[in-house]
């Protein structure tokens, strides 16, 4: 199936380059054929599938360039959209630094799990029952959604470039409801048969039992213990803001390479090869994906760029770009932390002695992206830890706290890591993180 599409992409992709008579051409095709089991009050009420194809062409004429998109894979829209990217190109203004493509390049293999691909409704609805089922005997409400599938992206330009790569994912979400409680889990992997399920449902469901009644507290700078669903969102709104030469370049990021930003236990990278997360081989400009060392030992020590932020800076491509053009830069959507000595995420509390446990963060909102500033609340499992362990559920805590700050104070790490799936649909990053004890958080109220 993969190979035979691959095909026809090609020949697509071919035809719309052989048609155009600007200086470049890109053309950039995402398939996808993908699948939801949403499940409500511990009931599934919806299956749905999607499969459809989006072509983005992308065409060059001096230094301007132009883009267009269709759903449709007809002759009569494919001359279309050409002609749409053509006459968008005709309108823009001139630009100092003119747009790029990238050249011919070998990519690496990423090996493909059918089973994800080819997961059937029973497949879902099997794991989703395991989870319902555990709801029900406990007296909680079960709510969430299991996503199977395959996505094939493929990246062909006027240069001679051609890449192509299937990427499968499954993705499971799980809250649970009960008498004022409520749970979270999640779990994401590249092969569904990784997706415990009833692991899943099992730990939302205690935690939905174990916050009922929750008291509020004073607020104020206290330790934490974050796990590592918290740990992934501060990783993603790390990405979002700051990993990237165009955020460096504008003066807008908390990144100051060469100099210590974090403390000495904090090392985070970008991996787009690494089977432990949802690997991908090129980006979006077809450009072979790199390891990128972000911060290593508290260190500021790499960037991550596409082809435009990387000739200003006169460096090369590490393979993160988006599609061209964009405001935002490259993005590194496969990111890594490692992980501490600590045995458990239990082992986490010992030695503090007032603090607050988080099971994930809601509603984080951008404050000050030089300061890696962030502002959110906890959700769906807080409490506090006294005397080195967890005593009793808390209501929820507003925070705003700069996250380069907090990982100067920490106390310890977990020594596994776990993968984080992100909340963008369009290009589905991911976060492998350990859960984190932190010296100091900086709560400003609870909530109600």
């Amino acid at each position: 199936m993969v190979g035979i599409e691959g095909d026809e992409t090609r020949r697509l992709a071919e035809s719309i380059l052989d048609a155009s008579g600007a200086d470049g051409t890109e053309v950039i095709v995402t398939r996808k054929d993908t699948a939801l089991t949403r499940f409500a009050n511990s009931e599934i009420h919806q299956n749905v599938r999607e499969s459809g194809v989006v072509v983005r062409v992308r065409v060059i004429s001096g230094s301007r360039a132009g883009v267009a998109a269709t759903n449709q894979l007809d002759e009569a829209s494919l001359r279309d959209v050409l002609a749409r990217a053509e006459e968008t190109a005709r309108f823009q203004p001139e630009r100092d630094d003119p747009p790029l493509l990238a050249p011919p390049a070998e990519t690496a293999t990423v090996a493909l799990d059918e089973a994800t691909a080819d997961a059937t409704p029973e497949d879902r609805a099997a794991r989703v029952g395991a989870i319902c089922r555990q709801a029900d005997a406990a007296g909680v409400r079960a709510f969430g959604a299991l996503s199977t599938g395959v996505t094939e992206y493929a990246v062909a330009n006027s240069r001679g470039l051609f890449v192509h790569a299937p990427r499968a994912i499954a993705e499971l979400r799980v809250v649970t409801m009960s008498d004022g409680g409520s749970g979270y889990a999640d779990r994401g992997s590249a092969r569904l048969a990784d997706v415990d399920a009833e692991e899943a449902g099992r730990e939302a469901v205690e935690k939905a039992l174990s916050t009922r009644d929750a008291e509020a507290i004073e607020p104020g700078v206290l330790p934490v213990v974050l796990q590592e669903y918290a740990v992934g969102d501060l990783l993603q709104y790390l990405s979002y803001i700051g990993f990237n030469g165009l955020a460096v370049e504008e003066g807008r990021s908390f990144m100051r390479p060469g100099e210590r930003i974090t403390g000495r236990q904090v090392s985070i990278w970008d991996d787009g090869l690494d089977p432990a997360g949802l690997p991908l081989p090129f980006d979006f400009e077809g450009v072979p994906r790199r390891r990128v060392d972000l911060i290593t030992e508290g260190v500021a020590t790499g960037l991550v760029h596409d082809l435009a932020s990387a000739a200003r800076a006169s460096v090369a491509s590490t393979g993160h770009g988006l599609p061209a053009p964009n405001p935002f830069g490259a993005w590194a959507t496969n990111l890594f932390m490692a992980g501490g000595d600590a045995p458990s995420r239990e082992s986490l509390t010992e030695g503090i002695k007032r603090g607050v446990w988080v099971t994930r963060l809601h509603y984080v909102n951008i404050v000050d992206p030089r300061r890696s500033s962030l502002t959110g609340m906890t959700r769906d499992g807080t409490f506090l830890i006294e005397n080195g362990r967890v005593t009793r559920p808390i209501k929820d805590l507003r925070f705003t706290q700069s996250v380069m700050e907090a990982f100067s104070g920490v106390i310890a790490m977990t020594r596994a890591t776990t993968l984080e799936p992100g909340d963008d649909y369009d290009y589905t990053s991911a976060a492998r993180v350990p859960a984190v004890a932190l010296e100091g958080f900086n709560f400003t109220s609870a909530t109600r």
